[in-house]
């Protein structure tokens, strides 16, 4: 008999995706797999979301794939928007890339075919050289290439030249490229002229054919290595950074006129300072407190913090405003400053000179007399700094001593003091990341060579001045949300599992633990910083605390600042040197109704390419500013060769040993092959390496002796060889390499060196 129909649609329900497909998925969909995105894809509803739910977690919790921005990532794989360097071309012609931010002990950089553009698509041609923005995917990727990308924007144009050193080589003058990665060229000699051996010059390449042997001709001639502006010109050209302004950024800069106080509240009679370094050059933020007068605030304060109003001078879409979003930031080297805005605007107009009248963006906070914000609101104002005080300056009148200064002055640095420790005790409820790393600084004489290199001393003056620049932030970030409006956040990501795990592993070696689960906070690190201070360990957990952490950066949706510990930030107070503070500013004025300047309409759409791309220049400015600071002190220490140091073990590699000097903040790197007559096995989870047969073993954060082998000044490089011992490890807690000791010259070299001539060189087992 014939089954009845009932009427009703069946539907065959698609059986739960397995762990492998769910991964295949978020690897074929970096930076766009959520939740939302698996549960859509696999037609996963209802009830079984929940097991999804436990599976994603197990995921996370196994290491296999972390969150970034709210979305699901393979561990270790790349952002789905990034920036890539243009390295090469393959064989079939077609552009090669690899992540323009790769460190060496992330192990080999992942190769990335650059596919043109599709059909009668114009979108942005790139070539080898160029820094892009693109778009990541599997599709596309095979045949060696771990992901496709698409070209969003050229971030930097094709450099037309060559920079590297003048040799006379034995076939005739050479191009030593500054560039490790490029290869030595042989120079048109009729093009040579009167150079001299050793000369910094820059070649233009051409090419016999799209294969043919490249060809260099001499392009300009910038002289000795040892101009004092050479090295720091090396960073800005081998980091294709922009450092001459175009000729209409500078007639625009020169046309600009002192804004009058129209439209403007007068804040000229509030005593407003500015504490900045001594050799600051430019002053973009003023600070001032009062008591507050609310009898419902017993014991607050009114703080106020005035920045420089560049919005009112760099308008979207001008030539100033193009210029600064194509450098991003301003860039600091020991021997220069390369603005991201020129002087006329940095240093004169919109720079908060004492005793003269400036435009600024002002924002008056209140505060708790325990340091809790109770409200804000933001101003455009006309100015007049009472005070241009440095940061000694400053502390000594937070301490009592005398200093040269007026009665008002005086009375304001009183009342700012006590301002600050209210906001201190707000602090320290917070608990944000507490780092305490040294920063070197390197004085220069007037050749541009180093005199001497010093620590310069951390001030509460200083931590005042931050204190009350992060609450700014906070502000301009919470008023901009609540106004809906768009923005650029400073975003700093939570930990990557891996990472955790990673730092886990290695407190085990240390008989210290870290918390399983549970919502992270950066009170979990400093609980940890604050058990080892004073003790072996201190450098060494605050070395792998800093490792531990994501890198910052900005982005138009909000994560939070993990670092901080603080759920919404914007950086506000620096527009003078940060482009990211200038949209803020923009987004500031649009959202209250200031006047002119605020951000142009269709923004919105842009930002998340602008965020990329100044992200990029920030980086792109440490990497600069590293190199010069390597390559000054290799120049430094070029005479000494053959010199010991002591130093401390701050990088530990399967290559070798990166060891950083006491004296300097050198960074010299021990190959492995030279350690010792021993089979050495990287420890990952100790972050160190030990001798197979020996158990001889050197952990990152140990202090060791070293001597300078070599010093290449071109490259910033010194390679040292290790003098001193490392500690034995027991037999049972030693790596197996599954591979026999080798033996080799370098141990028994570095034997007789501590033995001393004439001794016998101790035989490693």
């Amino acid at each position: 008999m014939a089954k009845k129909s009932t009427g009703r649609k069946t539907t065959t329900k698609r059986p739960f995706p397995t762990r492998e497909e769910i991964l295949a998925f978020i690897a074929d969909n970096p930076g766009n797999a959520g939740k939302r995105e698996i549960s859509r894809a696999f037609g996963i509803k209802g009830a079984d979301r929940i097991p999804l739910k436990a599976l994603l977690k197990e995921l996370a919790e196994d290491g296999v794939v972390e969150k970034r921005r709210g979305k699901l990532n393979r561990s270790g794989d790349l952002p789905s928007v990034t920036v890539l360097q243009v390295t090469g071309r393959d064989a079939d012609g077609d552009l090669v890339a690899e992540p323009a931010e790769w460190l060496e002990e992330q192990g080999s950089a992942p190769r990335i075919l650059v596919l043109p553009n599709r059909g009668k698509a114009k979108g942005p041609t790139a070539g080898v050289g160029d820094r892009i923005l693109a778009r990541l995917s599997k599709d596309g990727a095979g045949g060696g290439f771990a992901y496709a990308a698409r070209v969003i924007k050229v971030l930097a144009a094709r450099p037309a030249t060559v920079l590297g050193v003048y040799r006379e080589g034995p076939g005739g003058p050479q191009l030593e490229p500054v560039d490790r990665k490029q290869k030595v060229l042989p120079i048109d000699p009729d093009g040579a002229g009167d150079i001299k051996e050793g000369d910094l010059v820059t070649v233009t390449v051409s090419r016999s054919g799209r294969y043919g042997q490249d060809r260099a001709r001499i392009a300009e001639v910038i002289g000795s290595m040892r101009n004092e502006k050479a090295v720091s010109l090396i960073a800005l050209l081998s980091h294709g950074i922009p450092h001459v302004f175009p000729k209409e950024v500078l007639a625009e800069a020169d046309a600009a006129k002192p804004v009058t106080p129209k439209g403007r509240e007068d804040w000229r009679d509030l005593p407003l300072v500015t504490i900045d370094p001594a050799d600051a050059k430019d002053h973009d933020d003023a600070v001032c407190a009062v008591a507050d007068a609310d009898p419902d605030n017993k014991g607050g304060f009114i703080v106020t913090v005035a920045i420089a109003d560049v919005a009112t001078y760099v308008t979207p879409g001008s030539a100033m405003d193009r210029e600064a979003l194509k450098r991003g930031n301003s860039v600091y080297f020991p021997d220069r400053v390369v603005p991201m805005l020129p002087e006329r605007i940095s240093n004169d107009l919109c720079s908060l000179r004492e005793g003269e009248d400036r435009p600024a963006l002002a924002v008056r906070m209140v505060f708790t007399a325990d340091g809790r914000k109770r409200g804000h609101t933001f101003h455009r104002v006309m100015m007049r700094s009472a005070a241009k005080l440095p940061y000694p300056v400053a502390q000594k009148a937070f301490d009592g001593e005398a200093i040269d200064a007026d009665r008002r002055v005086l009375d304001a640095l009183k009342t700012l003091w006590q301002a600050y420790e209210a906001l201190r005790r707000g602090r320290d409820d917070r608990s944000p990341l507490e780092l305490d790393l040294p920063e070197r600084r390197l004085v220069l004489g007037k050749d541009g060579s180093i005199e001497r290199v010093i620590v310069p001393e951390r001030l509460e003056s200083m931590r005042l001045i931050e204190e009350f620049m992060i609450q700014a932030n906070v502000a301009a970030a919470e008023t901009l949300e609540a106004k809906r409006s768009p923005l650029v956040y400073r975003i700093h990501d939570t930990p990557s599992l891996a990472k955790l795990e990673a730092l886990r592993d290695f407190l085990k070696s240390v008989d210290m633990t870290f918390p399983k689960g549970g919502n992270l906070r950066p009170s979990h690190f400093n609980q940890i910083l604050a058990r080892a201070r004073g003790g072996e360990h201190d450098q060494l957990l605050q070395e792998v605390v800093l490792r531990t952490q994501s890198q910052a950066e900005y982005h138009p949706e909000n994560i939070g600042h993990f670092g901080l510990n603080l759920r919404r930030y914007a950086h506000f107070t620096s527009p003078i040197r940060r482009y990211a503070d200038l949209i803020v500013h923009r987004a500031l004025i649009g959202a209250l109704k200031l006047g002119a300047g605020g951000l142009p309409k269709g923004i919105e759409t842009e930002l998340p390419e602008i965020a990329a791309q100044i992200s990029a220049a920030e980086r792109r400015a440490m990497a600069a500013e590293r190199d010069t600071i390597d390559r000054l002190v290799a120049h430094w220490l070029a005479d000494r060769v053959g010199a010991s140091f002591h130093g401390r073990i701050a990088g530990v590699t399967r290559a070798g040993l990166f060891v950083k000097l006491d004296e300097t903040g050198a960074d010299g790197f021990v190959p492995m092959r030279s350690l010792g007559n021993d089979y050495f096995v990287y420890d990952e989870a100790r972050r160190a390496v030990t001798g197979q047969a020996t158990g001889e073993t050197h952990r990152l954060g140990d202090s060791v002796e070293v001597k300078l082998i070599e010093a290449a000044p071109l490259a910033g490089a010194l390679r040292f060889e290790l003098l001193s011992e490392g500690r034995i490890l027991p037999k049972k807690e030693r790596p197996s390499a599954g591979r026999k000791p080798a033996r080799g010259k370098a141990g028994k070299a570095r034997s007789r060196a501590r033995k001393g001539p004439g001794k016998a060189s101790r035989k490693r087992r």
